[in-house]
């Protein structure tokens, strides 16, 4: 009886992340400590996003970001929320931001891990109380411990993560994160201030009947792609793009689907970047048992070279990406 008068709330993310430590003999709680540090860090940006109409925190900010975007309010507040926290809890040695041109020197030499992170992933869509969201990669570095980090720590390739995941602000907030053991997903509860798992294992349907594009790109998209999109239309296929990557992935992720970001006229290697955005959710989608790649090449064994670095993207679920594949690769062979 006393039972039914206080139920179980649930497992927290820290209770979560302390039973999980024994899946890294090498670490001895510091990836840990840097996981909490990014969910401390997306309760403050989930705070300011839920107050932003409030507070005159939406709009633009006046500056453009290194990728010739302009900056909104929210992505510098996140940039700065995410970078402190990062900084202040001492385990991460640098940090690539897609708002900052350089890699970001923490100060903390003796730090294990590099994070690459898009602090606030959807600005087009802060304004009119659309999903948005954070998208992060953890690596070790390669660099001896007792220097600032450096451009090899930074540029290694998506098979080097040892953790990845990202944060969707929306009706919920979810932290949804993998450490190469399985992807789960803890949703906010506010009145307590913590994240509980909710999504146990998630696993992400082999195919689907969504696929997530920007039709609007159409005629500047690649023959292979374009016969792609046609093709779903053909099969009654439903079109879901809402803009914001985090927001469109993580519905495929649960539903089942297939996001295409293809090279364009514009944008002739992709929009996308390959460190903050296109490895992290590659990683995540490989271990709930989807696929992610160029439409030619596998998404995590791409080498970088540039710390912003684009690539195309198609990811989601296994068969709807081999699908794709296939158009592409059949457009080769004619042309």
């Amino acid at each position: 009886m006393n039972d039914k008068l206080a139920l179980p709330v649930g497992t927290t993310l820290d209770r979560f992340i302390m039973r999980k430590q024994e899946d890294f003999p090498y670490a001895t709680g510091e990836l840990s400590q840097l996981l909490r540090d990014i969910a401390l860090a997306a309760k403050i940006v989930n705070r300011e996003i839920n107050r932003a109409g409030l507070l005159d925190v939406t709009g633009a900010y006046g500056n453009q970001n290194i990728q010739g975007e302009e900056q909104q309010k929210l992505d510098v507040i996140a940039n700065i929320r995410f970078i402190r926290a990062l900084r202040n809890g001492g385990e991460v040695c640098a940090i690539i931001s897609e708002e900052e041109e350089e890699i970001i020197q923490t100060g903390n030499t003796k730090g294990k891990y590099v994070v690459a992170i898009d602090p606030l992933d959807g600005s087009s869509n802060i304004d009119v109380n659309v999903s948005i969201g954070t998208i992060f990669s953890i690596y070790r570095r390669t660099s001896e411990a007792g220097c600032d980090g450096t451009l090899e720590d930074c540029l290694q390739n998506g098979t080097r993560q040892i953790a990845a995941g990202y944060v969707i602000y929306g009706s919920s907030t979810m932290l949804v994160y993998t450490t190469g053991h399985g992807v789960n997903g803890f949703t906010y509860e506010p009145s307590l201030g913590e994240f509980f798992l909710s999504h146990p294992n998630i696993v992400t349907p082999l195919t689907g009947t969504v696929y997530s594009c920007n039709e609007g790109g159409l005629n500047s998209f690649p023959e292979g792609i374009r016969n792609y999109i046609n093709y779903c239309r053909d099969n009654g296929y439903s079109a879901r793009y809402i803009g914001s990557l985090v927001a469109d992935f993580h519905r495929n992720l649960l539903k089942g689907g297939v996001y295409i970001y293809p090279s364009t006229a514009k944008a002739p290697n992709g929009k996308l970047r390959l460190m903050y955005e296109c490895n992290s959710l590659a990683f995540i989608v490989e271990q709930a048992g989807g696929k992610a790649t160029t439409g030619s090449q596998r998404i995590m064994e791409i080498e970088p070279t540039e710390l912003h670095q684009r690539s195309p993207l198609v990811i989601g679920s296994a068969e709807m990406v081999e699908k794709v594949e296939e158009f592409i690769k059949s457009e080769a062979l004619v042309s």
